[in-house]
């Protein structure tokens, strides 16, 4: 409970400073400076994203109790919690599934870092079962689904574990979900702020 405050209060704040930082972003919204001298991440397609982010968490759970891991494995697994909470866990409406949301671009670079993590996991003696069972029931879902040659804008896009994709800021206002969705938190956390004072008041004056 505490965890998921957190994210509410982090989600309200950058609400309220997403148009400062729509002004001091660049357009492609990458970390600046990049050196590019961490791992290469291969790409991941539309359709994949589709149904890998629906298996997110049983594989970063799977990978995080992995024990015959090396550096590469753990790096790449770290660059996907990281970008995943850079694309504000996948809250945002759209994030994965439409390529016109500002955070498209960044879902596809958490969900290409589980993908990366799960088909090494198949090489792990303990862990590929498991691996192979959710490999499995992935390709499943995408063959039922139809969702194998679908692509967008951003599906030929390698990524790098030095290479820090963020939101498009500057897109937000342009794109109704996301606007809708960071206002109305932003508007929650505020009135929750308000009843918040309204309740401690009385407390305070009368411990005076």
């Amino acid at each position: 409970m505490i965890r998921r405050i957190g994210r509410l209060a982090a989600l309200a704040l950058i609400a309220s400073l997403f148009p400062l930082l729509a002004g001091n972003t660049s357009a492609h919204e990458r970390s600046a400076g990049a050196s590019h001298a961490g791992l290469d991440i291969p790409a991941i397609s539309h359709g994949e994203m589709a149904v890998i982010s629906d298996y997110r968490s049983g594989i970063i759970a799977l990978a995080s109790r992995a024990v015959d891991t090396n550096e590469p494995f753990r790096r790449v697994l770290n660059y996907a919690e990281i970008q995943y909470s850079y694309c504000l866990w996948g809250r945002m409406p759209g994030s994965v599934t439409d390529e016109e949301s500002p955070f498209n671009e960044c879902a596809h670079a958490y969900l290409a870092a589980t993908k990366a993590v799960l088909l090494s996991m198949r090489e792990m003696p303990r862990e590929a079962a498991a691996a192979g069972e959710i490999i499995s029931a992935i390709d499943a879902d995408m063959a039922r689904r139809g969702l194998a040659l679908i692509t967008c804008q951003f599906s030929g896009e390698a990524f790098n574990t030095a290479d820090i994709v963020k939101p498009n800021w500057s897109k937000v206002p342009l794109h109704p979900a996301s606007m809708a969705s960071l206002t109305g938190l932003a508007a929650l956390f505020g009135l929750a702020g308000l009843v918040l004072r309204r309740v401690l008041r009385p407390k305070a004056q009368s411990s005076e």
